[in-house]
């Protein structure tokens, strides 16, 4: 059986060959004019030694949890750049005490009374992919231990409605398992984060996941009908429905709860009919205001294409998808019903009104979206959380961060972000920085741009170098507008110089009261989102 790496993405057979290792360093060497870097080895799970376990597994719940020396090793971290350095780094200072994973929610309730009634802290886990803090395990010394809650045993589609096109599916299934299940029955969710191998319906709901698709069907919001959750006051179950004007939504407070109210544990998707109609082109810009202004008019056409990717000239060129000399916009369709190639040829006239240049349709394949530029692109997709892996080992932050705005205030807001994240870079590392920008999501009002960037720094120095850029970034696409988040949750480390500012008084007034409501002790998640009514939690970001 394959095991999942704890210092890092994906599996431990899962390693860079030894050239696209010699070709990242190559990178390295000649990006930053430096003459060699360190490697830090890959760690061995005996060779850490972690603190003792600090609560005691009681008779009744022994089948359920656990204290195993790995588990808590696989339980300690997301996936962010700081959580694959900290583990490199050996530093477990913080693990949780014991893991539990329950097989029905009847066992998951059990686990909760137990921790509320002893005012244990507990952490819920899908697939631990969280890239903003989001199952950090450090609460301080308010709570008698922690406990990592892993739903992985909560995964079966109890129930799927052919007619309304819908499904009742339990929250740990993870994306592959949930597709391929579908598959069988010609449906889709057709929700595909970059993290889809490793999270989980629930971790996407709780999270406000966004997919891989540009426009329509895209977060995760889109998708709910109806939810169930567990809070340590008992459970609360929304009313399947297609929409209701009855008040404030239910679903509305649970999706984007980041696991601080209860955990969710089942709900009915919307699920759609498998495409088999596909259209794809990718077209390139000299002028980026031009490439932008596209991109508005097809958001704003209503044709909704299933990919709207913007590659500025940088990203593009990092990623194999150019030469650095233009900016690319992949465009795709695709459709259950119908053709869509009168879709793409519509948006290929609006691109060619802003001077874009691409390949005709006709002599594209039905596969076209895998190959050239697209496919380039689409590969170095898929692989980045590898790759990120191996600039960590050698101390080079490479990380990514996203927000949203206006179309209104898209051009110089993006250019502003990259002017003050890099100005920032180079006053925090010593050395100059190129800051990339692609865009992920298009709404006919806005866009969400997603930030690429890489610093200097050593493997003993890469955690402090990241630790400002975050605090930097998350101030700059606040302070100019912007969201501090637009799809990756806010977990602990987009709350300070963001979240915690960009929230409104009142609401998180209204949200610390629900959260009191429901988790009296405040044990759930507690420092993720907001923190307990009358507790603090240290961020480790900030050191306060």
């Amino acid at each position: 059986m394959r095991k999942r790496k704890f210092w890092g993405w994906g599996y431990e057979d899962d390693l860079l060959t030894a050239s696209e290792e010699e070709s990242i360093e190559a990178r390295i060497l000649s990006t930053f004019d430096v003459q060699e870097v360190s490697i830090l080895p890959i760690p061995k799970a005996e060779d850490i030694e972690l603190p003792s376990v600090k609560i005691s597994i009681p008779k009744s719940l022994e089948n359920i949890l656990t204290d195993d020396h790995l588990e808590r090793l696989n339980h300690s971290y997301g996936k962010s750049f700081a959580d694959t350095a900290r583990a490199l780094l050996k530093d477990f200072s913080s693990p949780p005490d014991l893991i539990a994973f329950p097989n029905s929610e009847e066992e998951l309730i059990d686990v909760m009374d137990w921790a509320n009634s002893n005012k244990i802290a507990v952490i819920p886990y899908g697939g631990g992919s969280s890239v903003c803090g989001g199952v950090e395990t450090f609460v301080g010394d308010s709570y008698a231990g922690v406990i990592s809650l892993d739903m992985k045993n909560l995964n079966k589609i109890i129930e799927v409605d052919r007619e309304s096109r819908a499904a009742r599916i339990q929250a740990g299934i993870l994306g592959p398992d949930l597709e391929n299940s579908l598959k069988q029955l010609d449906l889709t969710m057709r929700h595909y984060p970059q993290s889809f191998e490793f999270s989980t319906l629930g971790g996407w709901i709780a999270t406000r996941s966004g997919g891989h698709y540009a426009t329509l069907y895209t977060h995760i919001d889109d998708f709910v009908e109806s939810t169930r959750m567990v809070t340590p006051s008992g459970v609360i179950e929304s009313r399947r429905l297609p929409g209701s004007g009855a008040g404030p939504s239910p679903d509305r407070l649970t999706i984007g709860s980041e696991g601080s109210l209860g955990i969710i544990t089942e709900a009915w998707m919307r699920l759609q009919d498998r495409p088999i109609y596909r259209s794809s082109s990718s077209v390139e810009f000299k002028d980026y205001k031009k490439a932008l202004n596209a991109t508005r008019l097809i958001s704003q056409s209503g044709l909704f294409p299933a990919n709207c990717r913007l590659l500025d000239s940088n990203e593009a060129h990092f990623n194999g998808a150019g030469d650095g000399s233009r900016h690319i916009l992949i465009l795709s369709f695709e459709s259950a019903d119908h053709d869509m190639s009168p879709w793409l040829n519509r948006a290929l006239e609006i691109v060619k009104s802003q001077d874009g240049v691409f390949e005709p349709p006709e002599s594209q394949s039905k596969d076209s979206h895998r190959s050239g530029s697209s496919g380039n692109w689409r590969n170095s997709f898929i692989k980045a959380p590898y790759l990120r892996e191996s600039f960590v080992r050698r101390g080079i932050v490479q990380d990514t961060f996203e927000t949203a705005i206006t179309w209104d205030k898209s051009y110089e807001f993006i250019e502003e972000v990259k002017k003050q994240t890099s100005a920032a870079i180079k006053e925090i590392s010593g050395k100059p920085a190129l800051v990339a920008c692609r865009l992920t999501h298009c709404y006919p009002d806005g866009l969400a741009p997603y930030f690429t960037y890489g610093a200097y720094a050593t493997p003993h120095t890469m955690i402090d170098v990241w630790r400002e850029i975050k605090l930097a970034t998350n101030e700059i696409c606040v302070s100019l507008g912007g969201t501090v988040t637009h799809h990756h949750a806010v977990g602990r480390d987009h709350r300070p110089n963001g979240y915690d500012i960009q929230i409104p008084g009142g609401f998180k007034d209204m949200l610390t009261s629900a959260k009191e409501r429901v988790d009296p002790l405040g044990i759930m998640n507690p420092g993720t989102l907001i923190d307990p009514a009358g507790i603090e939690i240290q961020n480790w970001i900030t050191k306060k």
